[in-house]
């Protein structure tokens, strides 16, 4: 029996125990581990010429569930590991179940694995959101041992293990849900998908920072992380990739939450627009991208005169609060405003978050009309980088948020003036700006 030590939050291992890790200067995170002979196999691989490396199987899997499939980078690779997080009760079980039935349709054989349901409560989750199937196996257990002896007999194309907390290796002494417990377990998984060819997804659970739990090595091991997000009590919920080896990251996924399960949004942009643009003011339009796809999101503003006398407050909610900061101090500096003695709140509606800083120039847009009390006219959208000295960049991919805005009926559209594209090539109205101050004089306010 060796004993080794490793670090919870990085993964480094020690022959012996260390205070503060030289990895990742985390104290007190080593954890003793116990592995038993034969729990390290040598291996040697020859090297391949490039030119003669087969990339045929990597031909990807669709299931079917159009916002999974983007989430994934267009379908699910052979062989990969994806591990997926998110709060209790979001639907990650039910998202899994609903993945497991589209594939069992495709006639590939699913085994899911619970270390936390009965068999029969999960065939119950299944029967209300409208599953019959065949070839989908349930299997109620935690000792990964047995999980590895049933897929070496079942053979099945995909493994799911809700969760990956639950699930132990007999060969080590530590708890279930441990450090040392879910990195083993998920090595060992790894090693089922990449020798078998079997595609596994892992549920995990969250830490109340809103990260997956376990060592981060974890999120190394596998090929793509996918978080589930979303309040519980509303409807809509987000899939977002945060890595992906075989796609795009920050890609994202919307679904509905109904009572026969997780349904697609079809058109997402409705999701995050209400009716108050151009009847109520500090309330801005803007025009960005989720991943790859383009995307109208709301942002609201609202200032009002603070009762905290010397420290006014500000509150950021879907935006880079730091960046928030700073476009607040522009307006002011740029403009000639004074927010000195005004709370100052931003908010991004249907719980997204948008870190593209092309946003800046709606947010500008809200602030200033909450400020002056005027509404921006309706059917205007807005995207643009600002910098400090209070100039418009250009953003990427600007005919895409174009071409998106006038599908949607929007009427125009403020945008940094090298973007403008050739005239005739749209239909809606554009206004090109190279400062804010033309954005102000644009507003009329």
């Amino acid at each position: 029996m060796k004993v080794t030590y490793i670090c919870h939050e990085c993964g480094y291992e020690s022959p012996k125990w260390l205070g503060k890790c030289p990895s990742c200067s985390s104290w007190n995170s080593f954890v003793e581990v116990e592995r038993k002979k034969g729990d390290f196999v040598l291996s040697m691989n020859e090297p391949l010429p490039y030119d003669e490396i087969d990339i045929a199987k990597w031909e990807r899997i669709k299931t079917g569930i159009s916002e999974f499939d983007r989430c994934m980078g267009g379908g699910i690779i052979k062989g990969s590991i994806t591990l997926i997080g998110g709060e209790p009760g979001i639907g990650k079980s039910t998202l899994l179940l609903q993945v497991s039935h589209a594939l069992e349709k495709k006639g590939f054989r699913v085994l899911y694995v619970s270390g936390e349901e009965s068999p029969s409560q999960i065939k119950l989750r299944g029967e209300r959101i409208g599953i019959k199937a065949k070839d989908i196996y349930i299997l109620s257990e935690t000792i990964w041992e047995q999980v590895e002896e049933t897929v070496n007999t079942l053979k099945p194309d995909f493994l799911v293990c809700d969760s990956i907390q639950t699930i132990f290796s007999a060969n080590l002494d530590s708890l279930p849900g441990s450090m040392a417990q879910v990195r083993e377990v998920t090595s060992k998984i790894f090693n089922v998908s990449k020798k078998g060819g079997v595609t596994s997804f892992i549920i995990g659970h969250i830490t109340k920072e809103g990260l997956i739990a376990g060592p981060k090595s974890l999120e190394h091991i596998v090929d793509a992380v996918l978080y589930f997000e979303g309040e519980r009590f509303q409807s809509h919920r987000i899939l977002r990739a945060v890595k992906n080896r075989f796609g795009a990251v920050s890609e994202v996924g919307l679904f509905e939450m109904e009572e026969r399960g997780l349904t697609p949004v079809q058109n997402p942009s409705n999701l995050f627009l209400s009716d108050l643009a151009g009847k109520e003011t500090g309330v801005s339009i803007y025009c960005g991208f989720q991943g790859t796809r383009p995307m109208m999101i709301e942002i609201q503003t609202l200032v009002s005169p603070t009762v905290y006398l010397g420290s006014p407050r500000r509150t950021t909610i879907g935006l880079d609060p730091a960046r928030t900061s700073m476009l607040i101090a522009i307006a002011e500096k740029r403009l000639g405003f004074s927010f000195a003695g005004e709370d100052i709140f931003v908010n991004v509606a249907g719980g997204i978050f948008i870190d593209d800083p092309s946003s800046d120039l709606s947010l500008i847009a809200s602030l200033i009309s909450s400020k002056k009390n005027n509404p921006i006219p309706i059917g205007t959208i807005f995207f643009g980088e600002v910098g400090l000295a209070g100039e418009v960049r250009p953003a990427r991919d600007s005919e895409s948020r174009i071409k998106e805005a006038e599908s949607l009926g929007f009427k125009k559209i403020v945008l940094p003036d090298k973007n403008l594209p050739k005239k005739g090539k749209f239909e809606i109205e554009m206004e090109g700006i190279s400062h804010i101050r033309e954005l102000y004089r644009l507003l009329k306010f």
